[in-house]
């Protein structure tokens, strides 16, 4: 979409070569700059308008599978935690809406594992490219309907991570069938005006910190995690928002937190193989495989950190105004 300071820069190079049109020798080199940088802008605008109208395409596709009663207002599911607290035991797709988001929206929840994950990412045969600009990163793309690959988008992020405390968990498997997995509390992500910034705690597992500039040393974990002094801000190829990363998004071929050039970028170009690779902008965790081997399958997920994973011995509490809310209702998927 058009933003201010879009519309702006264009009305000012109109401006300015009707201005120079008048001089007698006008800046020749200023008008053939300013022409090239209204191009782009032009071009990148009717790139995000066709996304936009690929994204409505998309949502009113799936309206037909998704039962009224899941849209209908009022009290509503915030998390696939509450989800699962309230009898929905079932992997598959739900109908959530945060406490901050102005819409519903679909989730895949992975009741594995103890149960009330809410998927954000998927990564597992390359049918889906990672290759994308912010605003498609913001809205999010792919097909969850069908475990496919996606990306559930930084707003939707936004709006889960800012009401309460979440604990993030990576599941990764390489061409060998062996399993890795990472996890991380106090996970939070910004809001756009200032850029998804990621912000994490503490870290444990078996597939290594490959994110360790997103969150505070061990000296240090006591701290706030959204206290301002540690997280990583989110970039893609049309931007960047650090000045060390233009060299690293030219080749990474995704949109990330990238902390550094090496560092883990779950979204990169996928391989059909792990030493494809002529450099590191696979699907990387550097911290398990290095740089140079782009692992073959990736979940990330999310589930809030005062939950207790079913067949725990601490009783599960939920909301009074959650029992029964489409109870009996089934799952997509």
């Amino acid at each position: 979409m058009e933003t201010a300071g879009d519309s702006t820069l264009v009305v000012f190079a109109i401006l300015f070569l009707a201005e120079c049109r008048s001089a007698p020798l006008p800046c020749g080199e200023t008008v053939g700059r300013l022409q090239a940088e209204i191009r782009d802008l032009v071009g990148v605008i009717n790139d995000q308008h066709h996304y936009i109208q690929g994204l409505h395409l998309s949502q009113a596709q799936k309206l037909p599978q998704i039962p009224q009663t899941h849209l209908q207002t009022g009290d509503q599911y915030q998390d696939c935690s509450e989800i699962f607290k309230d009898g929905n035991t079932a992997s598959g797709l739900y109908v959530i809406r945060p406490d901050a988001s102005p819409h519903h929206f679909l989730v895949f929840c992975d009741m594995s594992d103890g149960g009330g994950w809410t998927v954000f990412q998927r990564r597992k045969d390359g049918t889906e490219s990672f290759d994308r600009a912010w605003v498609e990163y913001k809205h999010g793309f792919g097909d969850s309907l069908v475990d496919g690959e996606f990306w559930m988008g930084n707003d939707p992020l936004h709006y889960l991570t800012s009401q309460g405390n979440y604990d993030l968990k990576i599941n990764l498997e390489d061409f060998d069938g062996n399993q890795r997995y990472a996890k991380y509390n106090n996970f939070k992500v910004d809001d756009e005006k200032d850029q998804y910034q990621l912000h994490l705690g503490e870290y444990h597992g078996n597939a290594g910190d490959a994110l360790p500039e997103a969150h505070p040393p061990p000296s240090k974990q006591w701290e706030s995690p959204d206290a301002g002094h540690h997280g990583v801000k989110f970039s893609t190829y049309d931007h960047s928002n650090q000045e060390d990363e233009d060299k690293c998004l030219r080749h990474e071929m995704s949109g990330w937190w990238f902390s550094k050039c090496e560092s883990g970028n779950l979204n990169g170009h996928y391989y059909n193989g792990p030493y494809q690779a002529i450099m590191d902008d696979g699907v990387v965790w550097y911290t398990w495989h290095g740089w140079w081997y782009s692992i073959k399958s990736v979940v990330m997920m999310i589930r809030a950190s005062d939950f207790h994973p079913s067949g725990s011995d601490v009783e599960q509490t939920r909301s009074p105004d959650k029992i029964n809310h489409l109870k009996g209702f089934p799952q997509l998927g």
